[in-house]
């Protein structure tokens, strides 16, 4: 963890001075210049006080880098394509147990209407198409704008009910890694 290089930048990023990053402290420049070459490290009760004048919540500066923001341009997002129905999942990101996809479904798919289980919570948000959900005993059709949440681990299938390919945007959340499946 390099707290004091995010100091630093953030420092530099506000425009503020070793200088005045000390005065608004009461900390000394030496300790400053030790904590900000990460050859020290501060009490949270002085990185409370440093956080408070750079105006940052202080659990920012205890991040690890990989913790931080992520962000997945659309030319980086890994595609997998699923079986002879040609299913295309678009993986929009995927950090700390976390998945964001989004799914196509051609007309009619999937063809084999076996019931998935897996790990996890989702949430569903139909973008475009018509598609039949069953979870269990229960199902509903859902069209555009409709969207439902379920436990991944009772049996469930997604289906297109539709004239038209069906797209929807998938959450799946579980503290196991899975893959998201219909």
């Amino acid at each position: 963890m390099k707290i004091g290089s995010t100091i630093r930048a953030i420092r530099k990023r506000k425009g503020i001075t070793i200088a005045q990053l000390c005065e608004g402290t009461g900390l000394s420049k030496g300790f400053m210049s030790h904590v900000e070459n990460n050859k020290t490290s501060p009490s949270i009760a002085t990185l409370d006080s440093i956080a408070q004048f750079l105006n940052v919540p202080l659990p920012y500066l205890l991040l690890h880098e990989e913790e931080r923001l992520r962000i997945v341009r659309k030319d980086e997002r890994k595609q997998t394509v699923l079986g002879k129905e040609q299913i295309r999942v678009e993986h929009l990101i995927d950090d700390a147990g976390l998945r964001l996809v989004m799914i196509e479904l051609p007309v009619g798919a999937p063809e084999n209407e076996e019931m998935m289980v897996h790990a996890g919570s989702e949430v569903h948000y139909v973008l475009k198409g018509k598609v039949l959900i069953r979870q269990g005993e229960d199902s509903a059709v859902l069209e555009e704008g409709d969207s439902f949440s379920w436990k991944a681990c009772v049996p469930h299938l997604i289906k297109n009910a539709g004239e038209e390919p069906a797209v929807l945007l998938i959450a799946n959340y579980s503290e196991e890694r899975t893959d998201i499946t219909l």
